[in-house]
């Protein structure tokens, strides 16, 4: 159980604290859903979340939500929604840092299980 407080959270102090490829930290939690932060680089696997909608904030860098039918650039200060039921994969050519915003129970890798799945996400 996390300590309940009030206070400031800084994302570059966070962001320094791993260096992992796409392995989400968890930096906060409200109503359910949780704050991750993510460092990514090249591309991620093809995925959908059934229940899940999912938020990607560009903190650093730039990358592209992959979809089946279109790709959606973003960079810094860019955010994207990919609603539940979507398959999509991001991929970024360069290492990009990016925030998400989802339920508690969503897994990194949706309805596929591989080596790259988290299934408890760390908390930083």
């Amino acid at each position: 159980m996390r300590e309940v407080g009030v206070d400031k959270v800084n994302l570059a102090a966070k962001l320094g604290r791993f260096e992992q490829l796409w392995a989400p930290r968890i930096v906060g939690e409200l109503n359910g859903q949780h704050v991750k932060l993510a460092k990514i680089k090249g591309a991620f696997d093809w995925h959908r979340h059934e229940r899940e909608d999912e938020l990607f904030l560009v903190v650093r860098g730039r990358f592209r939500m992959e979809l089946r039918e279109r790709s959606i650039e973003l960079d810094e200060g860019e955010m994207l929604i990919v609603p539940r039921g979507v398959e999509h994969r991001p991929v970024a050519d360069e290492e990009c840092h990016i925030l998400l915003f989802e339920p508690a129970s969503t897994v990194n890798t949706g309805d596929l299980r591989n080596a790259r799945t988290i299934e408890h996400p760390e908390w930083i």
